[in-house]
């Protein structure tokens, strides 16, 4: 069995190739399904291969279990496939890992060391949720639901037993971080958050601690937005109100599951006119993005993206590389120990088999001792003969591969056979 890790993150694609890979929430059950059935068509094994997607802001990446040998190639041609991009202008970017190296992969990523923020813990919920909803469509089987499960085990115990997390500066701190390089302080500003998923709680957190002079939650469904509004002292607005109520703000953070930009170039122009070119700070963690990336251009706008964010968070790095060590270290270790497993699953119907084939001549003979009971045979003599074609049924299989064979493939047989059996020679 092979298993697999396919895909990109920040590292291997630019930002404007990464959201033309993104999976949405809605549509990953039928993208597991897809994926089933494409490496279904490569092996011939229908909907036995298993697959697991993760889509996040980061990253994209497609975790399968199959049967073929040049299934980790079939699985970025599904990518491209799929997102319909040439596979030339997607390859460049993707890391194509199989076995062990896809193992110790999901390991570092779950762990937080494959993370734009070395050891947030985003990322392993991100994970849980992943797996969930590929169980959910019927994508796990054996192989991948035991990666997963060690997976978790592996990040916990990295996380509980280093310091990886320690030192380090969330997306949400940069984020502050970048605007007080705008406004000295944000006690005076206005602060806009677009969204109310989990990146948008952490930013609303940081920046509530700055005590802004407002803040605002903008939210497609406005019950959810005034939830999240209520815990900071805030309101919220309809996410149709936008157009109407974005002059007002002076911060802007948006983060929502959107395919499509939600601000737009001209919108945003005519804002500057009505604050009189008063600067605005925006941040996108959105992929793909919510803010057009030409309003980047214009003179009155700090717009950051989630890649832009990159070298704040990397502060503190230096502090962390001991902890980084020891992750390596423990990584390896479960590694180690999951292939081990793979390993001893490969044997399993070779093992599975030998039972079968066993039990069936067991009942063989042992129909053939109780007829000659039935005819009044001698007991001894039954016994003797049961024993005798037990171990000639279970030695003609050896006898006739050694009489068959020649050469090396016999002299294999001779020095392999003695240990199986326990014999002298």
């Amino acid at each position: 069995m092979q298993l697999l890790a396919v895909g990109l993150n920040h590292t291997t694609a630019p930002l404007a190739l990464r959201e033309k890979v993104v999976f949405s929430p809605t549509k990953i059950a039928d993208a597991v399904t897809a994926a089933r059935t494409w490496m279904g068509r490569v092996d011939g094994a229908g909907l036995h291969d298993e697959a697991a997607i993760l889509s996040t802001c980061n990253r994209t990446e497609v975790y399968c279990a199959s049967q073929a040998q040049n299934s980790v190639d079939a699985v970025a041609h599904f990518l491209a496939d799929y997102h319909q991009l040439p596979y030339a202008q997607l390859r460049p970017h993707l890391y194509l890992l199989s076995q062990d190296n896809a193992v110790r992969h999901t390991f570092r990523v779950a762990s937080g060391l494959d993370s734009m923020v070395l050891g947030e813990p985003q990322i392993l919920g991100q994970m849980k949720d992943a797996m969930r909803q590929a169980d959910a469509a019927g994508g796990l089987g054996t192989y991948l639901h035991q990666m997963f499960q060690r997976t978790f085990a592996v990040a916990k115990e990295v996380r509980s037993t280093t310091e990886i997390g320690s030192h380090s500066v969330s997306m949400a701190a940069a984020a502050v971080r970048l605007s007080q390089r705008i406004f000295d302080t944000l006690t005076e500003q206005h602060v806009l958050l677009i969204g109310a998923g989990e990146m948008i709680e952490l930013c609303a957190t940081h920046f509530a601690a700055q005590h802004p002079k407002s803040i605002t939650i903008a939210n497609r469904t406005l019950e959810r937005g005034e939830a999240l509004a209520q815990r900071l002292n805030g309101r919220a607005i309809r996410l149709a109100d936008l157009p109407e109520q974005l002059s007002k703000f002076d911060v802007v953070i948006s983060c929502t599951a959107s395919s499509l930009p939600i601000i737009g170039l001209g919108l945003v122009e005519r804002v500057i006119k009505i604050r009189r070119h008063k600067p605005i700070f925006m941040v996108d963690l959105a992929v793909p993005r919510d803010i057009e990336a030409e309003i980047g251009q214009l003179d009155d706008v700090f717009l950051h993206t989630v890649d832009d964010l990159g070298a704040v968070v990397q502060s503190g790095i230096e502090n962390r590389q001991a902890a980084v060590l020891q992750a390596q270290a423990i990584i390896e270790n479960r590694v180690q120990s999951f292939m081990q497993w793979l390993d001893d699953r490969a044997i399993v119907p070779l093992i599975q088999g030998l039972h079968e084939s066993s039990e069936t001549m067991r009942l063989a003979e042992l129909e053939r001792a109780k007829k000659m009971l039935a005819r009044g045979d001698d007991i001894d003599a039954v016994l003797d003969a049961l024993s005798k074609g037990l171990i000639a049924k279970f030695l003609h299989g050896p006898q006739q591969a050694l009489h068959q064979a020649h050469g090396e493939e016999r002299a294999q047989l001779v020095a392999t056979l003695p240990q199986l059996f326990r014999t002298q020679r």
